[in-house]
């Protein structure tokens, strides 16, 4: 995808820590090394101190990437000004951090390692001299107040005259008079430096997304995963099932099929409703189901003729996919939270407007499309909006067009939707169900069947827990 069709897209302002991680790891898939990154966060908190013109430095590093950040500024201060580096010797440095350190003991620069608090309090006169500090203790992965001897490290800094830079954002408990915030600012008062990092990292989903979902506690227990319940069926019998076995390879811990049509799936909790087709008698149980469900997907082989029970039950969902045959006017909307399914000809079902071929025109109808809720336009390039935010997914393969595939891919958002945000929600499905159907496309080709993806689903989701195993 070509910068020039999603610069338009980048967001702007606060950016969270857990976002900021995942663009990180979202730029190093597109082949920014870490390395590279940390090279150009430590140069510009170099630039930044050697502009303030002092005569002697002090840098204050951790064992994290922000450390590394630090080690890096030191190394690109060694020819202009006196440098000392006091760094945490306690523990295990990260890999980056390593290697910045190992670099940083070639050149010249006083190094001073701390262990405990009597090892830095007799290093008083470092913080005593030094006409600026930085700050590169802990970065946007920590949580709560700094323990010994990194508390008596910050009690020193905010004692001594310096100036003081901190590196991203100030350790907690740090005053800083200069905030140096690498690619976006993660707090008010920060002075944004470019650190290289692509468009696309930010604008497309990528690995990072993944690391936004939240693992599972040891402590879980039955219906931790989330429930889903699944309405659909009756003129097309198998679709519900694809988004029910989707959901529940995609975390979920009981899903149940409200449908006309029974296919005997031991995994699946069936709920049966009597006749043909989903229609007003059945309103009544499916409002009880709908009740208890963390999550609802709707219009999987549902037909056109009960779209008016689909609008009477969304108000009980919690949270809501709408898919398939649900997606018609007027559009049902859950009582906290909608993700909304369409491919193109759905799209101009529920607007009225027929999208464009080019992505950014594409993106920006999409945007402006006024609907409530989350849109997943799926297409050759997914587009992931809410409005105001908007998103591109470039997994997937012309293989999936085989029928089906865009079910599961409504039972992969069920599941998710249980646990976040419907924005996140979508498109970490979308990302997920295009890789799938990527390794599925290079085992089968056009031979791919919708129920294909579904075990190939985990592997892609839960890539980071399965690896920490």
């Amino acid at each position: 995808m070509q910068p020039e069709l999603i610069e338009g897209f980048l967001e702007m302002g606060i950016i969270s820590p857990a976002r900021m991680r995942a663009v990180d790891i979202n730029a190093i898939a597109l082949g920014v090394t870490e390395l590279q990154l940390m090279e150009s966060a430590g140069r510009a908190l170099a630039d930044i101190a050697l502009a303030m013109r002092p005569a002697r430095v002090l840098v204050l590093c951790g064992k994290g990437n922000n450390g590394g950040d630090g080690m890096v500024a030191a190394r690109h201060l060694q020819r202009g000004v006196e440098t000392d580096v006091c760094y945490l010797n306690s523990g295990t440095r990260s890999g980056a951090c390593e290697h910045q350190f190992a670099a940083l003991k070639r050149c010249r620069v006083a190094l001073h390692p701390f262990q405990c608090r009597d090892d830095l309090v007799v290093m008083g006169n470092l913080f005593e001299h030094a006409d600026v500090i930085i700050d590169a203790l802990l970065g946007i992965g920590a949580t709560g107040p700094p323990k010994e001897p990194l508390s008596t490290c910050i009690a020193m800094a905010n004692s001594s005259k310096a100036q003081v830079i901190a590196a991203d954002i100030p350790t907690p408990g740090m005053r800083a008079d200069r905030i140096c915030a690498f690619h976006r600012s993660k707090m008010e008062g920060s002075d944004v430096v470019d650190i290289g990092i692509p468009y696309e990292a930010e604008c497309c989903v990528g690995p990072g997304d993944l690391t936004l979902m939240t693992a599972r506690q040891h402590m879980a227990h039955k219906g931790s995963g989330g429930e889903v319940l699944v309405i659909g069926g009756g003129p097309y019998q198998g679709a519900p099932y694809l988004a029910g076995l989707g959901a529940l390879r995609a975390g979920a811990d009981i899903v149940r099929i409200a449908s006309p049509v029974f296919e005997p799936i031991p995994d699946l909790i069936y709920e049966r409703l009597d006749g043909e087709r989903i229609g007003e008698e059945h309103r009544e149980r499916l409002v009880s189901l709908a009740t208890r469900a963390d999550a609802v997907v709707c219009g999987n082989g549902l037909g056109p003729d009960s779209h008016a029970v689909i609008c009477a039950i969304a108000p009980y969902c919690k949270k809501a996919v709408i898919d398939a045959d649900a997606l018609r006017l007027p559009l049902p909307a859950a009582k906290n939270e909608t993700i909304y399914t369409p491919h193109a000809g759905e799209f101009a079902r529920i607007t009225g407007i027929k999208l464009p071929y080019d992505i950014k025109e594409r993106a920006l109808t999409a945007k402006g499309a006024g609907i409530k809720g989350t849109l997943l336009l799926k297409g050759c390039t997914d587009i992931i909006t809410d409005g105001n935010r908007v998103r591109f997914n470039r997994t997937g393969d012309p293989a999936m067009t085989v029928g089906g595939t865009g079910d599961v891919l409504a039972g992969v958002a069920g599941a998710l939707l249980c646990h976040m945000p419907a924005f996140e929600t979508a498109c970490i499905a979308a990302y997920v169900n295009g890789r799938a159907g990527q390794v599925v496309a290079a085992q089968r080709g056009e031979g791919m069947l919708a129920s294909d993806l579904v075990d190939k689903i985990p592997a892609e989701l839960f890539r980071n827990s399965m690896k920490a195993v």
